[in-house]
């Protein structure tokens, strides 16, 4: 099926639209991408989606992907960010479908709590769901100096500093952009985002009525695999893991059988 696609960037933010020429659903589905990363990442599964016909709608945070800073990225939080999300869920005609990977899965989350209910929500290797604290030790474990850099500048800037660093956080061997492809693309990101989420500042929704799907790598090098698997139970979520995956789902070789899974489940929730 063919499809058209639209690149704009208006009053700041930078949106990537793919648009079927056969709709076949109404409700669109908006793409929350997560740090370092922007709109560009969703583009293997908006041609997908667009095939089987759904319009899709990606958008760069300010100071992320084509979208310029509106605020330092120092000083950016989870509640700046919640409300660029906020607004384009708003501005849509239909309220969508709402897709989120890592800290946008978070920002899903976020929304689900604070703004409410949504046709069905798609998290892809989300942030847990009551504490990161634990992949914050991890990193301190892996890379210490990248830590201690980060504390310096106020941002997470320094642990995507090279390629081979990038891509041992996101991806497996074999994924759908090479380490120097990949770095080239990481954009900064604030600290702050990260040391709000945590049980001093955060607790998750105990009740939504949002359909959830729940999609874990195998291979996340930043969530680990049973910590998903918790944070899926307590939202009642259905929860898949993709064998052999990293954390950005979207980029790896099985990107096609990921998405697949994610249009059969859309399929079964009844989302016209």
């Amino acid at each position: 099926m063919g499809h058209t696609v639209s690149h704009t960037v208006e009053d700041g933010i930078e949106r990537i639209v793919y648009i079927p020429e056969e709709r076949r659903f109404e409700t669109p589905i908006l793409m929350q991408h997560g740090m370092w990363h922007g709109a560009w990442c969703w583009e293997p599964w908006q041609k997908l989606f667009a095939e089987w016909g759904w319009e899709s709608i990606a958008f760069s945070l300010p100071g992320h992907g084509g979208s310029p800073v509106q605020r330092p990225i120092r000083w950016c939080t989870l509640g700046y960010y919640l409300r660029f999300l906020t607004a384009e869920v708003e501005r849509l005609p239909r309220r969508p479908v709402l897709m989120g990977h890592s800290m946008g899965g978070a920002l899903t989350q976020w929304y689900l709590r604070y703004r409410g209910d949504l046709p069905a929500a798609v998290l892809v290797a989300p942030w847990t769901s009551h504490n990161m604290l634990p992949a914050v030790f991890r990193f301190v474990r892996l890379d210490p100096v990248g830590f201690f850099l980060c504390f310096l500048t106020l941002t997470t800037t320094p642990a995507v500093r090279t390629p081979q660093r990038a891509a041992r956080m996101f991806v497996t061997e074999g994924a759908l952009l090479s380490p120097e492809e990949l770095h080239a693309r990481l954009g900064p990101e604030s600290l702050w985002v990260l040391l709000q989420y945590n049980p001093l500042l955060w607790s998750p929704a105990e009740a939504t009525r949002t359909p959830m799907l729940w999609l874990a790598g195998e291979k996340d090098a930043l969530i680990a695999e049973p910590e998903q698997r918790r944070s899926a139970a307590h939202y009642g979520a259905e929860y898949v893991v993709v064998k052999g995956a990293g954390h950005s789902l979207m980029m790896e070789r099985s990107y096609r059988q990921t998405a697949e899974t994610i249009r059969d489940w859309l399929s079964e929730q009844g989302i016209e």
